[in-house]
């Protein structure tokens, strides 16, 4: 029984002292070596954003973070003390008490410059140390701040096309641990840098000029639906967005709705020459203004005589506009604005989209200042949709901002002629030369600078089709209304 107890006794000793062995290995390694889930994903690589020719919008840059052994310091209050000294932000009475905690790990600063880096190792405290983190850089800086968007501390997208990263796979990969440092591949958008830096530069002059609040524009290639451009002012700088959440930072583009005002008559005189009861020589008298219910309905600059379709146009006549709308109807009039995808949600790559507004109810009173763009809001971005639709042969296609997608925008069509004799109702426009002859009978030398030039061809929808060069300028009226323009 004696020769037993010994066993036992040497078991138990055997067992215990492997254990203890196993804590004094552990409880010496670097704390590196024990991560915990959360420190695993702060370094988890992110793609690099790039614009349709390669230039780097967002990359991953390396950075030093600081942290602490609680268990491991000897004087909280002088390793408080000593810190405070290099980085004078620190929340004193926060970091006291994680350094007093005991834990074996916890952040003190994420981010930290080199020099603060260097400073605090010169120090030689113990229980400190630096983590070698991903911090994401953005060398355009606020350039394309709208589109980019930006991520939190831990490197995870939470706006823009950065949130869109993230919510197509990467945040699934990260969560499941299958975290890498490895280059991943970019992410090429559709942005051009260059004309990027022109519309914005052009918006802040505008602003300033103008003294206006706000400001945006976008550049959108009809044939690829690809956002070319596009910036809405004030913005921020991703790399430092301690205002990004300012209510005047908004994505005014996507994210904000308007009442566009007269860039609505480009979709009325559509609607109605579409709907097959009127067509470019209809006459509609604008000799004096529409009363209805309480309200009068004028022209800015009225020129008090009968005109035709093209005349309406280029004179913006809200008296005119009005009666075609008239003549399609209330309800065709709703149907025609949802069918061409101006008061539907736009579906983009884009997180920030706003809701179109239109009135519960129409009535005639409603389709009438709808007509020239008042009583129903939407976004800019989908108002050059919309009109890129009445340019590309009556296709709608929702805006990427994603490059290289297919040419042929056919399978993306949302929207085409439920009328088969549409196309054949206005062959004998096609070449435009009869509208080319409603515009040479128009000689007011005021207007003459004003007026769009000849349309150059008309076909599944009616359309506009300008010089491409000046292929977007007729978003200017549009987006005067949202610089404050009128």
């Amino acid at each position: 029984t004696k020769n037993r107890v010994l066993i036992a006794m040497a078991c138990f000793a055997a067992i215990y002292g492997t254990i203890g062995a196993r804590l004094a290995y552990f409880g010496l390694q670097n704390v590196d070596m024990i991560q915990t889930g959360s420190v695993q994903q702060s370094v988890a690589a992110r793609p690099d954003l790039t614009d349709r020719n390669g230039e780097i919008l967002a990359t991953d840059i390396k950075t030093a973070s600081l942290y602490a052994e609680p268990k491991r310091i000897i004087d909280a209050d002088e390793t408080l003390e000593m810190l405070t000294s290099v980085i004078p932000d620190l929340n004193q009475e926060d970091i006291y008490r994680k350094l007093k905690s005991g834990l074996g790990f916890i952040w003190l600063k994420r981010q930290m410059t080199p020099k603060q880096q260097g400073q605090i190792m010169a120090l030689g405290l113990p229980g400190i140390g630096f983590r070698s983190e991903k911090r994401r850089f953005y060398p355009g800086g606020s350039t394309a701040s709208h589109i980019v968007g930006l991520v939190d501390v831990d490197n995870k997208g939470i706006a823009g096309m950065e949130r869109y990263v993230d919510t197509n796979g990467l945040s699934d990969l990260r969560d499941a641990g299958f975290n890498t440092e490895k280059e991943l591949e970019p992410v090429k958008l559709s942005i051009d840098l260059r004309v990027q830096h022109v519309i914005r530069d052009e918006l802040a002059q505008a602003m300033d000029r103008y003294r206006a609040l706000a400001a945006g524009a976008v550049v959108l290639d009809i044939h690829t639906r690809e956002v070319i451009g596009m910036a809405s002012l004030p913005d921020y700088d991703p790399n430092n967005p301690v205002n990004a959440l300012e209510k005047d930072r908004l994505n005014r583009m996507s994210a904000g709705v308007f009442e566009m005002g007269s860039t609505f008559k480009t979709f009325t005189t559509a609607m109605a020459l579409d709907s097959g009861k009127v067509n470019l020589h209809s006459t509609f008298d604008a000799r004096r203004p529409i009363q209805i219910a309480r309200f009068t309905i004028n022209d800015f600059h009225g020129k008090r005589k009968i005109l035709t379709v093209p005349e309406i146009f280029i004179y913006s006549s809200n008296i005119g506009t009005a009666k075609m709308a008239d003549v399609v109807g209330t309800e065709g009039h709703r149907e025609f604005l949802h069918k061409i995808g101006l008061l539907d949600k736009m579906t983009t790559e884009l997180p920030e989209v706003a809701k179109p507004t239109e009135p519960k109810e129409w009535k005639k009173l409603h389709s009438i200042t709808i007509s020239f763009g008042h009583g129903a809001s939407t976004t800019p971005l989908q108002t050059a949709m919309a009109a890129a639709a009445l340019m590309n042969g009556g296709k709608l296609i929702q805006p990427t901002f994603l490059y290289n997608y297919p040419r042929d925008i056919s399978p993306f069509a949302k929207s085409r002629p439920d009328d088969p004799n549409t196309v054949e109702r206005f062959e004998g426009f096609i070449g435009g030369s009869e509208l080319c002859n409603a515009f040479s009978e128009l000689n007011d030398p005021i207007d003459q600078e004003q007026r769009f030039k000849a349309p150059l061809e008309i076909g599944s929808d009616w359309y506009w089709e300008q010089d491409a060069s000046l292929r977007y300028t007729y978003l200017s009226e549009s987006f005067s209304r949202v610089t404050g323009l009128d």
